[in-house]
């Protein structure tokens, strides 16, 4: 029941990222993939892009670990690798351009991800009966 309520925590605080660029232009991630997959019926050519897809196909790993009887341990770390590289670029863009917001916006996803990682590295060294 732990696995599928942080797998759940990782899918929600992975739509809280927040990115802002130029003069008062700035997004937060559900409202980017909302227009990505509105854009993905009219031309699908345009969003083809690794930082795209990849980020997308881990949340939908996640969302189906939800509904696995077991949860997933592999599948819920192949997420957070696909995660994790969009939240890395957006953590150093934050931190490159000193902006606490951005960097701020990341922080839930990271704690998870450790907390994650944590809990299912305890349950590895449980013995089982």
């Amino acid at each position: 029941m732990k696995a599928k309520l942080l797998n759940a925590l990782l899918l929600l605080t992975s739509f809280i990222g927040y990115l802002e660029w130029g003069k008062d232009q700035n997004v937060f991630l559900a409202v980017a993939e909302w227009d990505i997959l509105n854009k993905t019926i009219t031309t699908p050519q345009s969003v083809v892009h690794p930082l795209i897809i990849i980020p997308m196909i881990s949340q939908l790993l996640l969302l189906f670990t939800l509904f696995q009887k077991n949860t997933s341990k592999f599948l819920t770390y192949i997420a957070i690798i696909g995660l994790g590289l969009l939240f890395a670029f957006i953590t150093l863009a934050g931190l490159l351009s000193l902006n606490v917001k951005i960097v701020c916006s990341t922080l839930p996803f990271l704690i998870i991800v450790i907390v994650t990682i944590k809990y299912y590295r305890k349950i590895n060294r449980q013995p089982t009966n």
